[in-house]
């Protein structure tokens, strides 16, 4: 039996509570001890005069004061000069033993002379019954496992003996073994210190036990050990600490030969655990992981004097310690176990029943509606008129101009990308061989698509599978969606498809990373289609933090916030090119091609806006009253939706007026929005004309929250004993929104239909044959306007694609260098036929020049400048006349065209760094969004209805 025991005790006052009052406990309880200690040591680690004065009063044999950045190891290591006793006792400030617990470790100690080290129970100092730790073992990938960490004691371990190592707290050590293994490892950052002194014990050829009946209580808030975990700074502490001592050890383990093998791949097993945390939804745990990383990789004094210690003490083969290790079923069998032991006592949320509740029907009658009202698009292989253009023939070309570089239309050499094209990008993807068929395909879908998103949206707001189905009905006819679709607006329809969405995973982003990663997602779609929504996306986003913050005191907030940080990261490139190019508000403009038709800014184009329509003339409704109904006002159509505003403005008036009363906040951004759009012009059309924002996707917000308050109305609003009256209602609306929709459902049969049989491509066709097999060759357009003025375009290889505008270009106020000195050529080249100027152009990549047939009647000034121009081209020796084609009338250049060049190095460099950095934040927030078990479990145990009263439940 150890003769003396001599108990070293560290504090350090950095808990949250004060160390004098953890000091006075754990000395009380040493004084109460049945064995008493026969020497203590205590070090002070940056104490407090308090502490010092209650250390010295202590009945100590020393006291040794330390700085406060010293750790446990360096303090205990700074103690054992001192060691006077047979045994050493380790103590933190915040270790309270039980009376017999020294008692109980020693006659564990004396049993075997082979017992290098005994370990107690340790417990919560908050709750005895909740064991802390007793025992630690290893996976065989090196990760550390409690044998019973956080489990209740029922005295289910009580015949736990031999362990490979324990927590260090309150571990008894003979003082031989001690200062032959040369304490603790201070490389270890505070973790495993226990369980890698219990390793280098048994090496050393001695055993490690556990005495269950000796307990030790601890607060977690002490210098030994790991913090608990109640705060995210202790949080991130915890994993920062665990993963570096996992790290530090794998290669203090490892065989010399193989040491720079683990060293190498520290990088990549960083990086897999960095995916691995997002898909598990942890991103709190990314920055320990790599901070982790750097500490193990760049330490190689204290990798060193670690391999030291084990091989000077070594006597045992490293297989010795395989039968104390966790086999792999057993760790499964663990893993199963740690389970959520309550799960079944939670609600669960109720049954999608998106087909037996009709929504599947809702959305294959939306099907049969598109076919219908617009068949001529099963036989069309490309779109046209409106917005729309061809998409790059290519795949490469296509993600080309999704990128930062050169793009098929301008002079430019290298310029950042509208976001837009890289969701054209995605689309054409899906039609690999002909890529604008994905855009025939989508004007097909989008009927289905906004009915499909409609009805997922409402399950937000309601249970009742009558309104679920009326919600994916009214999204599905809101009049600014099925104007994008008559119009031929591309970047206002994908707004609109995925704006449900963002209302779907953002109303409950705050319950999970999933949740959040998913809106991130959304959001970067919706603002990447709808530039203009940016300011009223942006004001829902500071509502929702400022809501997470109040309502559920900051739980949730870290996801809130991250919702909108890959719509702007992916943003950074093109708004720092538009602040540089002094044109800020050109963030705002409209992606694609730049066409008017908007409603305008006047009374009449405000009652368009206030009815829904983004378009003068309600969409269609004040000419067919013109002409069939002459004695009816052309604002009655108005009020079809009249009810409708009625129903959502009564949500403030229900038991969950709340939830209505957000609904409504949509409806005043979206229209405030919408206002504001029709006023303010940014880009500018191929004539030079100003032209105002589209304020379709403004209105698409708006349109959610009248339909979403309307739901509420009706989920809430009606007595139980009202199905009837519900139903009668439901009824109403439907036939109401779809009367203020059939014009624009009958375009196609009333010829007001925009969208066309679009071309293959913009330039004739021998133009794209030629610029297939020698690329990087431009084609000059110019356009006599009436005015007698020309316009001139440049674009490169297959003409203008819908994939290869750009914002920055369409809002410049004032034309570049080179563009000016681009448009003297070709005007000489026009006016004097001379050859210097042509050469000019050929040796900037010209090779054809195009004066396109316009539809429509052509005034004298334009006629006469086409005449003018076609002569001047036509006497140029230089030029081949090719003819007139469908596109217009074409010249190629003889000779001296000089393609594109290659974008420089400096340029590729920039763009492969912002193309890396888009697409990191964006497969961050891809990774965030897939569901796992975990988060499938939290779904379940999480209604899927928001706001089922006045407010949210606190869950």
């Amino acid at each position: 039996m150890p003769d003396r025991v001599h108990a070293l005790l560290v504090v350090r006052p950095d808990g949250r509570v004060p160390a004098a009052a953890h000091l006075r406990a754990t000395l009380d309880a040493l004084s109460r001890q049945t064995r008493q200690i026969d020497a203590l040591t205590i070090v002070v680690c940056g104490g407090t005069g308090e502490v010092l004065d209650i250390a010295g009063t202590s009945g100590a044999e020393g006291v040794i004061t330390a700085g406060s950045a010293v750790s446990f190891a360096e303090a205990l290591r700074l103690a054992t000069a001192r060691l006077s006793g047979d045994a050493v006792w380790l103590l933190a400030q915040d270790t309270a033993p039980a009376p017999d617990a020294l008692a109980r470790l020693v006659g564990a100690l004396e049993i075997s002379q082979t017992v290098a080290a005994v370990a107690p129970k340790v417990v919560s100092a908050d709750d005895t019954a909740l064991i802390v730790s007793l025992g630690e073992t290893l996976t065989h990938g090196g990760r550390r496992i409690g044998l019973a960490d956080d489990e209740l004691d029922q005295g289910q371990h009580d015949h736990v003996e031999d362990v490979l190592g324990a927590d260090v707290r309150g571990i008894l050590v003979r003082t031989s073994v001690w200062r032959a293994l040369d304490g603790l490892d201070d490389a270890l950052a505070g973790a495993d210190e226990g369980l890698d002194l219990g390793i280098r014990a048994r090496l050393a050829g001695h055993r490690v036990t556990v005495q269950p009946r000796a307990v030790v209580a601890v607060a977690g808030d002490g210098v030994a050990g790991l913090p608990s975990p109640d705060t995210r700074r202790r949080r991130r502490l915890r994993a920062f600490a665990t993963r570096t001592a996992q790290l530090h050890r794998r290669l203090a383990y490892a065989p010399a030969g193989a040491v720079p093998l683990h060293w190498l791949t520290l990088l990549p097993i960083t990086l897999w655990r960095t995916v691995m945390h997002l898909v598990a939804k942890s991103p709190a745990l990314v920055l320990p992981e790599w901070g982790a990383g750097l500490v193990a990789a760049w330490r190689p004094a204290a990798l060193a004097r670690s391999r030291s210690r084990i091989r000077r003490a070594r006597v045992a083969a490293w297989s010795s310690l395989s039968l104390l290790r966790i086999s792999r079923s057993d760790l499964r069998t663990r893993v199963e176990a740690d389970g959520d032991p309550d799960a079944a006592a939670r609600p669960t949320r109720e049954e999608l029943r998106f087909f037996a509740g009709g929504g599947a029907w809702v959305v294959l009658a939306a099907l049969v509606v598109s076919i219908a009202a617009f068949p001529a698009l099963l036989a069309w292989p490309t779109l046209g008129g409106g917005a729309l253009a061809p998409l790059s023939s290519t795949l490469s070309q296509l993600w080309a101009n999704a990128l930062y570089g050169a793009h098929s239309v301008g002079l430019d050499a290298a310029i950042p990308s509208d976001p837009f094209s890289a969701l054209l990008a995605l689309i054409g993807t899906l039609s690999p061989g002909a890529p604008s068929r994905a855009l025939v395909v989508l004007w097909i879908a989008a009927l289905p698509l906004a009915a499909l998103g409609g009805w997922f949206a409402a399950t937000r707001i309601t249970s009742r599978d009558s309104l679920r189905i009326l919600g994916a009905v009214l999204w599905a006819l809101a009049p600014t969606f099925l104007v994008a679709l008559v119009d031929g607006r591309p970047a206002a329809l994908i707004a609109h498809l995925a704006l449900p969405w963002l209302l779907y995973a953002g109303a409950v982003a705050h319950r999970s990373w999933a949740s959040a990663g998913t809106a991130s997602l959304v959001m970067v779609v919706v603002w990447a289609a709808s530039p203009s929504l940016a300011p009223a996306l942006v004001a829902l986003w500071v509502l929702a933090v400022i809501s997470t913050v109040v309502a559920r005191g900051g739980r949730g907030v870290a996801q809130v916030v991250w919702t909108i940080i890959p719509a702007v990261v992916v943003f950074l490139p093109l708004a720092w090119a538009q602040i540089n190019a002094g044109t800020p508000w050109g963030l705002l403009a409209d992606p694609g091609i730049t066409v008017s038709g908007g409603a305008g800014a006047d009374a009449a184009g405000r009652l368009a806006l206030v009815a829904g329509f983004p378009v003068d003339g309600l969409g269609g409704w004040e000419q067919l009253v013109s002409a069939h109904l002459p004695g009816l006002p052309t604002w009655a159509p108005a009020l079809l939706l009249a009810p409708l505003a009625i129903v959502a403005l009564a949500s403030l008036l229900t038991p969950r007026w709340f939830v209505g009363a957000a609904a409504l906040i949509l409806v005043v951004l979206g229209l405030g929005t919408a206002f504001l759009a029709v006023g303010v012009s940014v880009a500018f059309a191929a004539d030079g004309t100003p032209v105002a924002l589209w304020p379709g996707a403004a209105l698409s917000l708006a349109w959610a929250g009248v339909v979403g308050a309307a739901l509420v109305t009706l989920d809430a609003g009606l007595p139980v004993r009202a199905a009837a009256a519900r139903g009668v209602t439901i009824a109403v609306l439907v036939v109401l929104g779809a009367a203020a929709v059939l014009p624009l459902l009958a375009s196609e049969r009333r010829g007001a239909l925009e969208i066309t049989n679009g071309p293959d491509s913009t330039v004739p066709a021998f133009v794209d044959a030629q610029t297939r097999t020698t690329p990087n060759v431009a084609t000059a357009v110019v356009t006599p306007l009436s005015s007698g003025a020309i316009s001139l375009d440049v674009v490169w290889n297959g003409g203008a694609t819908l994939d290869g505008q750009s914002t920055l270009l369409a809002t410049r106020t004032s034309a570049s260098g080179a563009s000016v000195q681009f448009a003297g050529l070709v005007v000489d080249t026009l006016s004097s036929g001379a050859d210097a100027p042509l050469a000019a152009l050929a040796s900037a990549g010209v090779g054809y020049i195009l004066i396109p047939t316009l539809p429509g009647s052509e005034t004298d000034a334009a006629r006469a400048t086409r005449l003018a121009a076609a002569a001047a081209l036509n006497q140029n020796a230089q030029l081949a006349d090719v003819g007139l084609t469908p596109k217009g009338e074409l010249w190629a250049v003889r000779a001296g065209v000089v393609p594109r060049a290659d974008a420089a190095a400096s340029v590729t460099a920039t763009a492969t760094l912002v193309g890396v950095g888009q697409l990191a934040i964006v497969v961050i927030a891809l990774l965030l969004s897939l569901p796992t078990a975990a988060s499938r479990r939290l779904a379940r145990q999480t209604p899927r209805v928001v706001g089922p009263r006045a407010r949210e439940d606190d869950r």
